[in-house]
């Protein structure tokens, strides 16, 4: 590696430590990324980074030292005195925070925690810019250290004191849990929490090595060493990660086997490839990058394949309880139509149906309130344009006048367009309406065409019920959705006696957090033109209202309004709107029902529901708008949040409807 040749067995070893090495800082840093997205919230988590970071800057040192001219080694073993001396401070501070999980607080703990971190801070400067630690260098044949200094023996010290003390205050934190489950946790922690300062420790400073039948024997103690430590480092975030959430088991362990899965063995394999593909001028008549570079890609491409084809065994060991709700649910997200697939689904059909019969076009239009609306179309744009803007309720009612035959629907002919109607299962209530252009002169299809038709029809009407099911169950979502947010806040952090402010939910720091949110934001909306319940609303406290107002010029009224507005408008989705649309729903109640005034009897019909239903669905939209509204706050608690304007579409409703009064749009309390 360095200009030395090697007997075989000792340049398999390098090659080994190489990838071992390269394997724990890919893992260190793959879980310290991993800790600041979950559980930087808690001590416990943050304390845990530190000791990751120290791993995570020793073993890169170590890479770069196989890598580095010889020359340069003595610089890369003292830069790893950056993390090497912070090890025991923080076990000392991983222990500690552990101890206050338990409501074991201690003052003189803490100070000395912070002692260690200072004192630690003193051991890497001397490290790094004296010889009173470490000097000189010494070794060969990629086996180099540093010689130890005059005070070295104090670091020695310090290091095994400092680490005991944490591995008992670990042992104490045992004793203390009260459940099995922690305790279990608690075990895990203790039989991997002295690896990875084993890991880092430098022996060889110790041993003095210095002759060539040891480098077999410290080389495999080394290799040995790293695999521990890639394990314990493991086994160790799976404990912490528990540390500060509410998470049940099987969330952690999904969630980092995943991880590990997606990120950190991606990358030791990536690494290994590039480590150990031969180096030659060419591989297979390829130059070696090439070969190296159609490696890794291949590489990445068939572990993805393999993440998928091994989901079901990963989740069957996480899930052996909960298999039958696991399929269940991914049964669901299989069969869930949206409004778009039912769309295609029916245009797919039309497009079967119309080349079937040899005619240019058809429609499908559903039942909505009053009206009858075309919900899918095939054919030229021009007559799409005209199926949507015809009236097709007298040949719904002729059609529906007609019945059924023992061959299946039979279809009616009107204005030259051949219909069948749309039922549900039971046969009693018409859904829509299916019609496609006629041929010149024939009242229906042939009796030979009727079976692919009736098949067709049915698969049509089977679309349509399952999708007024599956709105039911979209509307039941969306119900518990904000209970669902508001757990998901709960268990991100779990306030331990003596948690630093910082690291507490700050529910009383704003009023998002309180229950009667909801109830602030429907009266706000009740009161959206005008009235006590806007002007004298506790939603005025709120950071995002507040800056609304500075741009209204200090109107408050208009400062709430426009925030509302804006809520209102994000939840409208992209595209043409639609009444009956289940993805439009909301945001029609709410559009129609505050921005315009409607009474509720005219969006029932509107948006083909019964009253009863709208008031349900009426109060996921306000839960809806009071969850938009806490995004907006936290999108604007720091300076740079500002609220933007409502779209042109709603400020055109606005100047059309806002001499509605306050009374004609007040909420119903259903």
């Amino acid at each position: 590696m360095f200009g030395i040749e090697l007997p075989p067995w000792s340049a398999i070893l390098d090659l080994a430590n190489l990838i071992l090495s390269s394997a724990v800082a890919i893992v260190a840093f793959s879980l310290l990324a991993y800790v600041f997205a979950y559980n930087v919230g808690s001590r416990v988590g943050r304390a845990f980074a530190a000791l990751l970071a120290c791993v995570l800057i020793v073993y890169t040192g170590d890479v770069l030292l196989y890598l580095a001219d010889p020359e340069q080694t003595e610089l890369w073993l003292r830069l790893q005195w950056l993390g090497i001396p912070f090890v025991p401070a923080a076990y000392f501070d991983l222990s500690d925070a552990l101890l206050q999980t338990t409501n074991s607080i201690s003052r003189r703990r803490t100070r000395l925690v912070n002692l260690s971190y200072g004192f630690s801070a003193v051991i890497s400067l001397l490290a790094l810019f004296t010889n009173l630690i470490v000097q000189g260098g010494s070794g060969g044949e990629n086996l180099y250290y540093l010689d130890p200094g005059p005070l070295f023996p104090v670091f020695v010290i310090y290091f095994f004191i400092a680490s005991g003390y944490g591995l008992y205050n670990t042992y104490r934190v045992r004793q203390r849990c009260l459940t099995p489950a922690s305790r279990r946790r608690v075990t895990y922690l203790i039989v991997a929490f002295l690896a990875p300062g084993l890991g880092v420790f430098p022996y060889l400073i110790l041993s003095g090595f210095t002759v060539d039948p040891s480098r077999a024997f410290v080389s495999l103690l080394t290799l040995i060493g790293n695999i521990g430590v890639a394990v314990m480092l493991v086994v160790m975030t799976y404990s912490i990660a528990y540390y500060g959430v509410l998470s049940p088991d099987r969330v952690v362990k999904r969630s980092l086997v995943v991880f590990l899965i997606r990120g950190p063995l991606l990358g030791i394999l990536v690494v290994g490839a590039l480590l150990t593909v031969p180096k030659v001028e060419s591989i297979l008549g390829l130059p070696r990058e090439s070969f190296v570079l159609l490696t890794v890609v291949a590489m990445i491409v068939l572990l993805q394949l393999l993440i998928e084809l091994a989901k079901p065994t990963v989740d069957k060991l996480i899930y052996s309880s909960d298999q039958q709700e696991l399929m269940a649910i991914r049964e669901l997200d299989r069969r869930l139509l949206t409004s778009s697939d039912l769309r295609q689904y029916l245009e797919n059909a039309l497009v079967a149906l119309c080349d079937y019969l040899r005619v240019p076009g058809g429609f499908v239009a559903v039942v909505a309130g009053t009206e009858i609306l075309v919900e899918a179309a095939a054919g030229p744009n021009e007559m799409i344009n005209k199926l949507r803007q015809h009236d097709w309720r007298p040949i719904l009612l002729k059609a529906t006048e007609v019945g059924e035959d023992e061959d299946g629907p039979v279809s009616v002919r009107y204005n030259g367009y051949w219909a069948w109607p749309l039922r549900t299962r039971g046969r009693e209530n018409a859904l829509g309406l299916l019609g496609v252009v006629g041929r010149p002169g024939e009242e229906g299809p042939d009796e030979s065409e009727q079976p692919v038709v009736a098949e067709l029809v049915q698969r049509a009407e089977t679309a349509l019920e399952d999708r007024l099911l599956q709105q039911g169950v979209f509307m039941a979502v969306m119900e518990i959705m904000p209970d669902i947010e508001r757990v998901q806040r709960w268990r991100s952090v779990v306030p331990y006696v003596g948690t630093s402010p910082l690291d507490q939910p700050a529910e009383s720091d704003s009023i998002i957090y309180q229950p009667e949110f909801s109830k602030w934001v429907k009266d706000a909306l009740s009161h959206y033109w005008g009235g006590p319940k806007l002007t004298d609303s506790p939603l005025l406290r709120l950071q995002v209202v507040n800056r609304a107002i500075e741009q209204e010029g200090g109107n408050t009224t208009k400062g709430l309004r426009s925030v509302l507005a804006h809520a209102i408008e994000d939840m409208r989705p992209e595209g043409q709107r639609q009444m009956t649309a289940s993805e439009w729903l909301l945001y029609n109640i709410l559009e129609l029902k505050f921005i315009q005034g409607k009474p509720v009897r005219e969006i029932a019909n509107r948006l083909a529901m019964s009253e009863s239903d709208l008031y349900r669905k009426q109060r996921v939209a306000i839960e809806q708008v009071a969850q938009k509204i806490i995004e907006l706050e936290s999108e604007n608690g720091g300076d740079s949040g500002i609220v933007s304007p409502p779209s042109a579409t709603l400020r055109q409703n606005v100047r059309r409807y806002g001499s509605i009064s306050a009374t004609d749009s007040t909420i119903s309390d259903g």
